[in-house]
């Protein structure tokens, strides 16, 4: 597990007894610290937290962080006094007393275990000989085989905690008319001062939905969901896009023989009643065909992409809304899952459509069995042809290329630099890998910037650890993202292709808080529509919302919306089966809750600015 940030509160665990940080279980005037077993019922352990030392002003920053360990509860702090049996207590804070200034090392190779070394002279945290009730806590010199100097930090439960929750509830009218109005009811827990930021949800269409007096619909599974990275939907998908560019969210469904169909946004937060063809499916359509809406030509308004069995079809939208040609345009015989156009599989070989050059016209970029594969577009909307060779042997399905695989490791296609190119990053088993694209638009070999984020730190796949590449601070720098064992942790990019060590920054949306890819959703989105992200998760209960504080920490997380959750009492949906995004329905600027239920579609809506103290 990463270091965690000073906000949250820990227990500091021995590896080799298990047994917990703390003073005697009668405290004696000298402060001084054991490991001891705390059973239930009893009092608990004491909890710490991590603070680091900041440097004088103008002073340089020291290679490797300092840290105060602060008692949560007392405020006093681990402290050095030097004494001749070397052992360590809870004593006074002192301000820039370095016998109470500490490092916390990574034991190598043993994931979310650290040696907490003291500055003044190199030695770490130990144990003396065990005692007949407790045992002591010493410094000795470092020894990388004594399992007794590793330590393990477990963080507090999450707060849980809730804003005020608004329902709809119907209104009948003289006339037969019928409409609805928003009502308070209880909360779990709710916070002080809290103000409604969505409201309950409500059914809108009755269309689009799983039942079969919905549509029966069912996705297939194919490609990635839309809103990660580089996504591309199959066939039976629904998913929210802006079809016209018009500033709000439209449904779009992929039907099998018919194509995209869609249902406009009415700006009011529902849709229209009729299901109409938005774009007919390619001429030969195959059940591995994948989609995208995306601005291909720098206009501002959506285009169709498809992956076809004969490679990249588009239809580009004319300004009266139109796609032409109606079957989409074969651009490119590449890309595609026939063996013609090089037998690009959805379950192995990522693709992604993105601007790569900065001049603001998408280029279609894909992970092959060998390597990295490239297609520019041109200032006449032309896609270039596939070399003969790759343009990177790396990031690829064959172990030559470096065994990638789509369940256990994702890449992202993203400027990291600054430089307005777009970079490769890779979370591999090790860890994070970056490939630079320099101005001649050739990708550099891979470098290994990070050791988090990998499969052998403990995240085991896309689906049960998502992670995403987005600003968390607005300096313009790309940070990491992840939802991890433990919780969300964040590695703040430089600027410069590599990153900071990565920070536990939340307890919560992780496993150890009861999250799993297979029941709850989890993803950066600005709910506040401040220009920060904040984390938001599909949970057990409803919808959770952790808000940024705009300098990139997280508040504890929220339940913001009694609904769309996995619970029967939240409405029992399915990850499998339902769908749900956050997105601007009504073109006021914030992101709305959507998700495509039994019965059809539910919209609760964002009242955070309408309720908001300003």
């Amino acid at each position: 597990m990463p270091v965690p940030t000073e906000e949250l509160k820990l227990e500091i665990v021995n590896a080799a007894t298990g047994k917990t940080l703390g003073t005697r279980a009668t405290p004696g005037a000298d402060g001084a610290l054991v490991v001891r077993d705390f059973p239930d019922g009893g009092p608990r352990p004491q909890r710490w937290q991590l603070v680091p030392v900041r440097p004088a002003q103008g002073a340089q920053a020291p290679v490797e962080q300092t840290y105060v360990i602060r008692e949560a509860a007392g405020g006093k702090v681990l402290d050095n006094p030097a004494a001749a049996d070397r052992g360590v207590r809870q004593w006074d804070a002192t301000v820039g007393r370095q016998g109470q200034q500490w490092h916390v090392v990574p034991v190598a190779g043993e994931a979310g275990l650290y040696f907490i070394e003291g500055v003044t002279d190199g030695t770490v945290l130990d144990l003396a000989d065990p005692g007949p009730d407790d045992t002591r806590v010493v410094l000795r010199a470092y020894d990388e085989n004594a399992e007794s100097q590793r330590w393990r930090f477990v963080t507090a439960e999450p707060e849980r905690t809730s804003d005020a929750a608004l329902r709809w509830a119907a209104l009948s009218h003289w006339n037969g008319r019928r409409s609805w109005r928003l009502t308070r009811s209880a909360a779990l827990r709710p916070a002080p001062g809290a103000t409604p930021s969505f409201s309950d949800m409500l059914l809108v269409l009755p269309r689009f939905g799983s039942d079969q007096d919905a549509g029966g619909w069912k996705s297939d599974g194919t490609g990635r969901s839309p809103g990660v990275p580089g996504w591309w939907a199959g066939p039976g998908a629904r998913f929210l896009a802006d079809t016209t560019g018009a500033g709000r969210a439209d449904i779009v469904g992929l039907r099998p023989g018919r194509g995209a169909v869609t249902s406009s946004g009415e700006g009011d937060g529902t849709f229209q009643d009729d299901e109409r063809v938005l774009h007919p499916p390619a001429p030969s359509p195959g059940p591995g065909d994948l989609w995208t809406l995306a601005d291909t030509t720098g206009d501002g308004r959506p285009d169709v992409v498809v992956l076809a069995v004969d490679g990249v079809r588009v239809s580009v939208q004319d300004a009266a809304g139109s796609f032409a040609p109606a079957g989409g345009k074969l651009v490119l015989k590449a890309f595609g899952h026939g063996r013609q156009a090089g037998g690009w599989l959805g379950d192995k070989h990522p693709r992604f459509l993105v601007d790569t050059t900065g001049d603001g016209r998408a280029d279609i970029v894909g992970c092959h069995d060998d390597g990295v594969w490239v297609s520019l577009q041109d200032d006449e909307g032309n896609f270039a042809p596939i070399g003969d060779e790759p343009v990177l042997r790396a990031f690829g399905h064959d172990e030559k290329a470096g065994g990638w695989r789509v369940g256990r490791h994702p890449r992202f296609l993203v400027d990291i630099t600054g430089d307005g190119r777009a970079d490769i990053v890779g979370c591999h088993d090790d860890g994070v890998w970056v490939s630079l694209q320099d101005e001649d638009g050739t990708f550099a070999e891979p470098l290994y910037v990070l050791d988090d984020f990998g499969v052998d730190q403990g995240w085991s796949s896309v689906e049960e650890h998502p992670r995403f590449l987005v600003g968390t601070t607005g300096g313009g720098a790309v940070d990491i993202i992840g939802f991890g064992p433990q919780g969300v942790v964040v590695s703040r990019g430089r600027g410069d292709g590599t990153f900071e060590p990565p920070k536990l920054v939340l307890n919560d949306f992780g496993r150890a808080q009861g999250w799993t890819g297979g029941k709850h959703l989890r993803f950066p989105a600005d709910v506040t529509g401040d220009g920060h992200p904040d984390l938001v998760g599909f949970g057990d209960e409803g919808v959770w919302v952790s808000r940024n504080r705009g300098d990139g920490r997280f508040e504890q997380a929220r339940l913001v919306c009694r609904g769309f959750g996995h619970d029967d009492d939240a409405g029992a949906w399915r990850v499998d089966r339902h769908p749900r995004f956050l997105a601007d329905i009504t073109g006021d600027g914030r992101v709305d809750i959507v998700g495509f239920g039994g019965p059809g579609v539910y919209v609760a809506r964002n009242l955070h600015r309408r309720f908001r103290t300003r």
